[in-house]
Parts: structure tokens; C-alpha cells; sequence
């Protein structure tokens, strides 16, 4: 199966200066001793994740000397290694280069995403929708280092390692890591006082991590959108300060007089109604208010939009709702909704994906912190590559050749995987399977990956 090669020309059609930018990662090794150049070196670590091995070791067992696994990465790295590296190979290399060379190689991917309109079709009110969520990282018994927040048990204690995420909404289902701000406690002394230093959070990390996304991508208008925690006068104001809009989930126990000024406001306005019935008895009731006014606890003053809809499938109802600054009516509101309801992407694309397949997002690739970092940009950009390669039209198009479906193909993104592991080690692609001229537009469309 041409699998190999499908992945080189979807890396070629979406990423063409892919190697070059490889090539400008930072690098402390001593030059004139090296082996294997940093663009190699990038690749096999990006192949950790990308065929999901689960480990470092993998790396020497899965891919063997017998196999045409180097083969296939001097073609991706496009280079003319003889020799394949071991995993140590590889975690010196990323002791020597620095973890944000790292995060600057995603942002060059997803800002060429955003240029080329990859995302434009998932856009809401003319904004790329971006979705912030935070997950445990890393977990240890004892103290790992300074930075570990602290988990108090009755019987133990937990010293964890969290981030968080922002990832960007595309159309076929496509969740790309674009921003992350790794929770962790200070411990520098010159950071203010000692309450100030105290445990780190979600909301302090996004206090930084807004900053660093203005700088990313300082034209891109975003719709930030979060879970309950972001229903705060902070994170609107947040936004506003770079010209983003917001959507939040909304509850009761976040900000109660606003709920409850809420529901008064909804039953004073019956005509903000609109109801769906869909296929297979699912009924949907849409309500909305505009011009909710809210003051935050920093006495920010506000004028919200907020919504609601209730889903009705096989007799049990679900409420969802969400506040937000983007425009609701008659016209908008189920759009604005499910702009909020895709919330749940990060954990189930996202999160979910990256820590239970071979992925391994939660493994202790490396006790370094400064590595750890590294392995986890490594994943989140070889995690955007495996989505382009699953939600493009390529794969459609291959298992077409079959006379199958994605799903009837591969079975599910395990399966897949695997698949793409067997072609990377069974034959080599030759530069006339790979040339990126012959591909053509790549389109994107979401196939049931379950």
C-alpha cells in the first residue's frame, strides 16, 4: 500500500519549506562531529509519534536496519543517511537544540495553514475559531523538579506537570495545536510576592499564553472559545485587549446572579425561539438573549450575548449554553452553538488521541524538563501532519482505489497507524511516487475515526 509515499506528498503539498525550516532549529552539538544533521535527527523524532511507537526504544526495535525505514526517511528529510540512528542519538540532539526552536516550527506550519485558508471553511463570523483547554502532562510520585505542581492526597501526594493548550478548528474535523503555556509554579524570587508565586493555573497561563499568541499571529482574528473555568471578566478581557472575540460555556455555579439574570431575561423574550428537528427523532429548542449586561469582579463592565439549546434524542434532554460577545439571532444562533459545542474537540481529537494511542502524550519520553518540552512540541506537530494526512483527500482517494471507504479500509486512526508503520518499514517511496507537482489540491473532509 502506497502509504509512505501519501505521507511525503501531503507534507510536500501543505508544508513545501518544511526541511528548510528544520534546518534553522537551534543546535549546541559540535558541528564539525556531526553524523546526522538536524533535519534527519527532526524527522526521527517526529516518527516516534507519527507512526505511534509508543517509545523511545521503539525507535531501535520497529525500526530495524532490515527494514526500508531509512530509506523513507532520507526521502521525507531529504537526505542520504547510510546508517540510522539509536534513540539516545536522538534525545542527545534534543539536549542540544532548544525546545522554543520547537514551538517556532509549528507556528511556521499552522501560520502557512492560515495563509494558504486551510481553515477558512470552519470559520465563524469571519473569525478562525480556537478552542483552550488545559491536561495533566505528566504525573510523578515524587518531586521532579521545582516547576511540579502539587497534588495533596490523604495517603500520598501527586506532583504533576500540566499545559495549557490552544488548538485551531479546521474543516473535516481538524483540531492543530497552534499555542501552549506549560503550567507550572515559580520559582524565581524576583516574581512578585510569595502568594503570587503560589501554584500556577489555568487562568494565569492564559494571562501568559495570550501575550505569545498575539505575537504568533498578530493578524489572525481568533474566536477563543473555553470550558466553564474561562466564564470570567479575566479571559473576556483577555481577548479583548488583542482583538479577539470569546465563547464560553455557561453554568450556573460560574457566575450565578449573571445565570440567573439570564433566565429572567429568556422568558421575557419568547420570540428568541427557533427549533430544528433533525434526522432520527433529534429535536433541538434554541433561545438566546442579547445585550446581557454583566460587571466582573474587577468592575469591567459588559454587554454579553448568551444562548441556549436543548437537544432532545431518544427522550433525554441535554442543555447546552454558552456566553459570548459574537453576534446571536435567528440567523446565527445555531452556528454560534455549534461553535461551542466543537469545545469538546481539544479533549476528544486532541487530548484523548494523543494520550491513548501510541502517542503516548503522558510517557516519560525523557526525566530532562527542557527535553520534555521538546518531545511535546514533537508530538503536537506530528500530530497536525497525521490529521492533514487522515482528513485529506488522498487517503479518500486511495482507499477509493480499493474499492473501500476510509473506515472500511483502515478501520479506525489505530489502524491506520499501524498500516502506515508496515508501509514505512515494507517499501521505499522513490522520488517519482513523491513528487509534489502530481498531487493536485488536497481537500479535507472528516471520516467516523472511531
Amino acid at each position: 500500500m502506497r502509504l509512505p509515499r501519501l505521507l511525503h506528498q501531503t507534507v510536500r503539498h501543505f508544508f513545501p519549506e518544511l526541511n528548510s525550516w528544520l534546518d534553522a532549529l537551534p543546535d549546541a552539538r559540535l558541528q564539525e562531529a556531526i553524523v546526522y544533521p538536524r533535519r534527519f535527527l527532526a524527522w526521527w523524532g517526529l516518527g516516534l509519534f507519527l507512526f505511534q511507537l509508543g517509545s523511545r526504544r521503539s525507535l531501535d526495535t520497529d525500526l530495524s536496519p532490515d527494514s526500508c525505514a531509512l530509506d523513507n526517511f532520507n526521502r521525507l528529510a531529504g537526505t542520504e543517511m547510510k546508517t540510522r540512528p539509536v534513540h539516545d542519538t536522538l534525545d542527545y540532539f534534543l539536549g542540544k537544540t532548544q525546545p522554543e526552536g520547537f514551538a517556532t516550527l509549528r507556528r511556521r506550519m499552522i501560520r502557512q495553514l492560515i495563509r494558504n485558508k486551510v481553515l477558512d471553511a470552519a470559520r465563524v463570523q469571519g473569525y478562525v475559531r480556537a478552542v483552550l483547554d488545559g491536561t495533566g502532562h505528566h504525573v510523578f510520585h515524587e518531586r521532579h523538579c521545582e516547576h511540579c505542581l502539587v497534588q495533596q492526597h490523604e495517603h500520598y501526594t501527586l506532583y504533576l506537570h500540566k499545559v495549557l493548550e490552544v488548538k485551531l478548528l479546521g474543516p473535516g474535523g481538524l483540531a492543530l495545536s497552534c499555542g501552549n503555556e506549560f503550567i507550572h509554579n515559580a520559582d524565581d524570587p524576583q516574581i512578585g510576592t510569595p502568594e503570587q508565586r503560589k501554584q500556577d493555573c489555568e487562568l494565569k497561563a492564559f494571562d501568559r499564553l495570550a501575550v505569545q499568541l498575539k505575537k504568533d499571529y498578530p493578524q489572525t482574528r481568533l474566536c477563543l472559545s473555553g470550558d466553564s473555568a474561562f466564564g470570567c471578566g479575566r479571559f473576556f478581557a483577555g481577548c479583548k485587549k488583542h482583538g479577539w472575540s470569546f465563547l464560553a460555556v455557561f453554568k450556573p455555579g460560574r457566575a450565578p446572579a449573571l445565570y440567573q439574570e439570564f433566565q429572567a431575561l429568556l422568558a421575557a423574550s419568547p420570540e428568541n425561539r427557533l427549533e430544528r428537528r433533525l434526522a432520527g427523532g433529534v429535536r433541538r429548542v434554541y433561545r438566546w438573549v442579547e445585550g446581557l449586561p454583566y460587571e466582573d469582579s474587577e468592575g469591567r463592565k459588559w454587554m454579553l450575548n448568551a444562548l441556549e439549546c436543548k437537544e432532545t434524542v431518544g427522550g433525554v434532554t441535554t442543555t447546552f449554553a454558552f456566553v459570548t460577545d459574537l453576534r446571536v439571532n435567528v440567523a446565527t444562533v445555531e452556528e454560534v452553538t455549534q461553535s461551542g459545542r466543537d469545545q469538546w474537540k481539544i479533549e476528544n481529537e486532541g487530548f484523548n488521541r494523543q494520550k491513548n494511542s501510541g502517542m503516548n502524550l503522558e510517557h516519560v519520553y525523557t526525566h530532562d524538563p527542557d527535553k520534555l518540552k521538546a518531545y511535546y512540541y514533537l508530538l503536537q506537530i506530528a500530530h497536525i501532519i497525521l490529521q492533514l494526512v487522515e482528513r485529506g483527500s488522498l487517503l479518500r482517494r486511495l482507499a477509493a482505489e480499493y474499492g473501500q471507504t476510509v473506515q472500511g479500509l483502515f478501520g479506525s486512526l489505530k489502524g491506520l497507524a499501524k498500516r502506515l508503520l508496515e508501509g514505512i518499514r515494507g517499501a521505499a517511496v522513490v522520488a517519482e511516487d513523491s513528487a509534489a507537482e502530481a498531487v493536485g489540491q488536497i481537500r479535507l473532509d472528516y471520516w467516523n475515526s472511531s
